[in-house]
């Protein structure tokens, strides 16, 4: 039998404007929207060259994941950890098609707004970028390399990002075995030790940190783009003391990029955190400048309105553009 969200989460889910099947679910992000209007558009487009406007941000294991994160804007208070077996599961097939259909109802009231790019509209509806990273843990999900695949193989599909909190190790090697690379791999870093990480990501896994470290060597050799995102939250894991220890999981991740962003103060993290936690522009900056001093990456772009600073690796330098589908 499928795996399939209990009724009243999937009716919490839908009053959020997600498209829900099954055990997945999608949705259209703000910056997608933004893009639509001709109003702007999100800072992946500008750091690295994807189409905002045709991004399908979904993910195949929506309301299951090992960490419940203080800082996380998705209602986490929804979220529980669960073995996905592979013959409980849907395939990335009717995963792709299914969602498609649930993007196209969550798209269809634009052409009516009087502000849409029409343009713009036609070409959203058949996605070129996938971000796998909507809620829950992606790779809870066992047949995230087959799914990985599926999509590289559509003829449209320009690129691959997958979001992960790095605590499913194995499923990291069998990216790695089964060819199941995406274009670009975030690792979610939080925080530089093990009992800051306890504080802010809540793991349901007792030896959480270690499954954590296995993951970063697994992925400091992969062949795609990697890249280490650090939200960063105001009074908990933004102090001068922790500069050096940040330094260390870098040298140890070894990513292509960093991204040092803001904790922002919206959904459901307004339940669990103040909005003073949330850094300024400057203050994101000025920690990032910290991080140039003690590492080999150097601030290459910012955004100043996703509070956001992106870092490049001046050790192993590859294009942040990206133009068609790639691997190292």
């Amino acid at each position: 039998m499928t795996i399939q969200i209990l009724p009243q989460v999937e009716k919490q889910l839908k009053n959020a404007h997600y498209g829900v099947y099954n055990h997945s679910a999608v949705q259209i992000c703000t910056w997608t929207k933004k893009s639509l209007h001709n109003e702007g558009f999100c800072y992946k487009q500008k750091f690295y060259g994807i189409d905002c406007h045709r991004c399908m941000e979904f993910s195949p294991a929506a309301v299951f994941c090992q960490q419940n994160c203080i800082f996380c804007w998705r209602p986490m208070e929804f979220m529980s950890l669960k073995d996905m077996k592979p013959e409980e599961v849907d395939d990335p097939k009717t995963i792709h098609e299914k969602l498609l259909e649930e993007r196209k109802k969550l798209l269809s009231g634009f052409p009516g707004d009087g502000k849409t790019d029409m343009k713009k509209f036609k070409e959203a509806l058949i996605p070129n970028h996938f971000a796998i990273s909507l809620s829950g843990e992606p790779t809870i999900y066992p047949k995230l390399p087959e799914l990985v695949k599926f999509l590289r193989n559509l003829p449209q599909t320009k690129s691959i990002f997958i979001v992960t909190n790095a605590q499913e190790p194995e499923m990291m090697q069998r990216l790695v075995d089964e060819d199941g690379l995406p274009t670009q791999l975030y690792i979610s870093v939080n925080a530089p030790n093990e009992e800051l990480f306890k504080k802010i990501n809540r793991p349901a896994y007792k030896n959480a940190w270690s499954r954590f470290l296995r993951s970063l060597k697994i992925y400091s050799k992969m062949k795609t783009r990697r890249l280490m995102r650090m939200t960063m939250i105001k009074g908990m894991n933004m102090g001068d003391s922790l500069i050096r220890e940040y330094a260390k999981i870098i040298e140890r991740a070894n990513p292509h990029f960093i991204e040092v962003k803001a904790y922002m103060w919206i959904g459901y993290s307004r339940k669990r955190l103040k909005q003073e936690n949330m850094p300024l522009h400057e203050e994101i900056v000025e920690y990032a400048k910290k991080l140039e001093k003690h590492t080999h990456f150097k601030i290459i772009d910012e955004k100043k309105d996703s509070r956001i600073v992106l870092l490049q690796n001046q050790k192993e330098k590859i294009n942040r553009q990206i133009t068609k589908p790639v691997m190292l």
